[in-house]
């Protein structure tokens, strides 16, 4: 299993924002901290706009901000929400009429399970707990 680039932005992009909060923080201060595209960032803010979990501030002197706390915030749910076709593989899609054993195949059953499990694991880690060690993500980013 291998989550997309943009759920790995997303994440980044949210301890970025619970890393700076109160404060606003940037997308381009991401994408520098983070050495990461901008343009692609841009989508990935707007995605987690779009979905609740940052809020965003216009003008001059705006930015992103968590829209939750970020114990509210599950890891699970932002891989649900970023994740475009949540589908460990093809088989998985009711539209997969080329498989000669789509119905009776009980692979699909496993799969879905697996998956269902391991949402349920992202699900027990908040957002609080991937920058508990807050002081020395700053230093990483070179944000002290």
């Amino acid at each position: 299993m291998r989550l997309t680039q943009h759920t790995d932005y997303a994440l980044r992009m949210l301890i970025h924002a619970a890393l700076r909060a109160p404060e606003l923080t940037t997308v381009g201060a991401v994408s520098e901290d983070f050495k990461l595209s901008l343009t692609h960032l841009n989508k990935v803010a707007q995605t987690l706009a779009e979905t609740g979990y940052l809020h965003t501030v216009r003008g001059r002197s705006g930015g992103l901000r968590l829209a939750l706390p970020a114990e509210k915030i599950r890891l699970g749910q932002i891989v649900l929400a970023t994740e475009p076709d949540f589908q460990i593989a093809p088989c998985m899609s009711p539209t997969n009429a080329e498989c000669p054993i789509y119905r009776p195949c009980v692979l699909r059953e496993a799969l879905d399970q697996a998956a269902q499990a391991f949402v349920r694991e992202l699900d027990r880690w908040t957002l609080s707990d991937l920058v508990r060690h807050r002081s020395a993500l700053l230093t990483a980013i070179g944000r002290k």
